[in-house]
């Protein structure tokens, strides 16, 4: 006797293969530009940067050269192939970052993972810097490079601070951007001096001692997070202090920023006025 057609078992997670084959290619995708980095480097180190074509590179790596265009727009672009999924990374830790967690503390975890990306092969980071060192047009795409950084660390700690009183003369804006500049510029004093070294050396401890000052020079002046409490319209400012002879009164709401109350505290105390 004939059996019954079994029917088929519905699916659980119908979204899975799709998003396995997304990693998978990912992955290859990632792989080919790191071969063809690789292709680049050891050319450029042969050859020199200026006699190495785009064909030859593509040719080294055993594709076509529209392949080598499918992931990069220039010969340049090959010596830096992980900057785009390092920004990724980056920006993912900001905005996985604890509630609880000081904003310069979330940035320096954040630019850390550039230095993994260097940590990763430090044969070939030190190959590179050294060639960035000899070439000009290299130099420019890794300051473009570094500048993407600024601007995303920028951002976030300017959404640090209470946006309601962004105005004229606040400094906030000031203190963000050269905060962000303050960490990339220790990671990159670090990098480079570890690069230097031909990639020996404790970097994640010479990391930690570089963000610590970084720290105690700006940390103070950037809030936790934003107030979200609503503010009406007339509402008077959210601190007010004053000084007259020995005495100081500091009137805040129970909204106001403990940055902004320390802020307003200590210029009464150091002019007289708030």
């Amino acid at each position: 006797m004939s059996q019954p057609a079994k029917t088929p078992r519905a699916s659980t997670a119908p979204d899975a293969p799709e998003s396995a084959a997304g990693g998978r290619a990912a992955a290859q995708r990632l792989k080919m530009r790191r071969e063809l980095a690789a292709a680049a480097m050891e050319l450029f180190a042969t050859k020199g940067y200026e006699a190495t074509t785009v064909d030859e590179i593509a040719a080294a790596a055993g594709v076509a050269r529209r392949t080598f265009f499918r992931h990069f727009r220039s010969k340049e672009e090959a010596i830096f192939p992980d900057h785009d999924d390092t920004l990724v990374r980056a920006e993912a830790v900001l905005n996985a970052a604890p509630a609880h967690e000081h904003p310069l503390d979330t940035v320096c975890r954040g630019i850390k993972e550039v230095m993994k990306m260097y940590a990763a092969s430090p044969a070939v980071s030190v190959a590179r810097y050294r060639l960035t060192r000899e070439v000009p047009t290299l130099r420019e795409r890794e300051i473009a490079s570094v500048a993407r950084y600024e601007r995303l660390f920028t951002r976030y700690l300017l959404g640090h601070f209470d946006e309601r009183d962004h105005h004229d003369g606040n400094d906030d804006p000031l203190l963000a951007e050269v905060a962000a500049s303050a960490v990339v510029t220790a990671h990159n004093h670090v990098l480079r001096r570890w690069l230097r070294a031909g990639g020996k050396g404790d970097v994640e401890t010479q990391l930690d001692h570089a963000f610590a000052i970084v720290r105690r020079t700006f940390g103070t002046g950037i809030g936790a997070g934003r107030s979200t409490a609503p503010r009406t319209g007339g509402e008077g400012p959210a601190v007010t202090a004053s000084a007259e002879g020995d005495v100081l009164v500091a009137v805040a709401r129970t909204d106001a920023p403990l940055d902004q109350v320390m802020r307003t505290i200590t210029r009464a105390l150091g002019h007289g006025v708030a």
